[in-house]
């Protein structure tokens, strides 16, 4: 099963860069994948999986959970606002805190829940007007906000450009989350998550490799 190649090429790699054994949390990106390919990962024991829509989280995991109660959803795509209050319900993570608005819808519904999953920042390394998030010279401001709301934040997440080489938006990462004292870094998918785990990756976010290619229809 290609899971346990990419479960392998993981340990390569954290053995590489002189990392603990299990220092990497392999996310399985599992959006609009069937079902059954989904239920194989969770069979051959994969236990942590990323979504980008609401939505289809929504219909999807709530049953899955009663069979597997030990699976983690996190949340990898873009959050509307007015989905937030459904994200803290469906997810255990959300790695696209990306502006100031979300954050302030985050923090008003997380102090009448009393609890919180975990939070990064995502930041626009490559500073693309289409691409969500915080542009990396804005970044410490927005973390030191987030942290003002009580926001439990647990690290920063980017996607480099495509056609960029990877590396030097892994290490700009890097050093964002050293200077706020963060400890989380999720970076890294199918075609870079190697190199992202020698710069220091504590979540890559894996899916065509593990799945095969999706389909949108």
């Amino acid at each position: 099963m290609a899971l346990q190649d990419i479960r392998a090429r993981v340990a390569q790699a954290e053995q590489a860069a002189g990392r603990s054994p299990g220092s990497v949390t392999l996310i399985a990106v599992s959006k609009v994948q069937p079902l059954d390919r989904v239920v194989a990962a969770l069979e051959a024991g994969q236990r942590v999986f990323g979504e980008n829509y609401v939505q289809e989280s929504a219909g999807k995991w709530p049953d899955l959970r009663a069979r597997f109660p030990d699976v983690q959803v996190h949340m990898i795509g873009p959050l509307q606002t007015n989905k937030a209050k459904l994200a803290l319900d469906l997810f255990d993570a959300i790695h696209t805190v990306d502006r100031p608005s979300l954050a302030e819808k985050l923090a008003r519904l997380v102090q009448g829940q009393g609890r919180c999953p975990g939070l990064f920042v995502q930041v626009n390394t490559g500073a693309e007007p289409q691409k969500a998030g915080i542009l990396p010279e804005a970044a410490d401001e927005f973390i030191a906000r987030c942290r003002g709301m009580d926001l439990p934040l647990q690290g920063v997440m980017c996607i480099p450009p495509e056609g960029e080489e990877a590396v030097p938006h892994f290490r700009m990462l890097a050093q964002i989350a050293a200077r706020n004292g963060l400890q989380g870094l999720s970076m890294g998918m199918s075609s870079d998550f190697e190199a992202a785990i020698a710069e220091g990756a504590t979540h890559v976010r894996v899916g065509s490799a593990i799945f095969g290619a999706r389909s949108y229809a």
